[in-house]
């Protein structure tokens, strides 16, 4: 199914990276449909344990049984563009399920998020603040995108 999901943790509060991302988004929904999906971050003053159980219940309440959950994951797999188009390919290639993209707050997830991951994917051994790593796989999926479409984006 050609169509992207996201379920984001947290809006951006920084306005570049709202700027960016809406750029990205916007970008991205000219190759396919995106839907993007914001949930609450848990109150700061609450401990950790329950900061994620209260996240975690936010984003599983965003997934379906079509959605193939990829979750943003240091220990996940980097690609190289190519790669990474050739990977979107075949997953717009599935007809029954749609790529859904998790990018947890800035604690990461609770274990009941990441065993719905049935892909893991890291943007690089670095890690990035979470509302950078929004824009990233943003622009990372237009450039697959656009890699797809034989658009001159992307140079080797």
């Amino acid at each position: 199914m050609k169509r992207l999901k996201f379920v984001f943790v947290g809006a951006c509060k920084a306005s570049h990276f709202a700027q960016a991302s809406r750029f990205y988004h916007e970008a991205l929904s000219r190759y396919c449909p995106v839907e993007i999906e914001t949930v609450r971050d848990a109150p700061s003053q609450e401990n950790l344990q329950a900061r994620l159980r209260k996240e975690s219940r936010s984003i599983l309440s965003c997934l379906t049984p079509r959605d193939l959950v990829v979750g943003l994951d240091e220990r996940g797999r980097a690609f190289p563009s190519r790669d990474f188009a050739a990977k979107l390919a075949r997953w717009f290639e599935d007809p029954g399920r749609q790529a859904c993209f998790v990018v947890g707050g800035p604690f990461g997830f609770a274990s009941e998020v990441t065993d719905r991951f049935q892909e893991r994917l890291s943007l690089g051994p670095a890690t990035l603040p979470h509302e950078l790593a929004r824009v990233v796989l943003l622009e990372q999926l237009y450039r697959a995108a656009t890699i797809l479409a034989g658009h001159p984006y992307h140079h080797d």
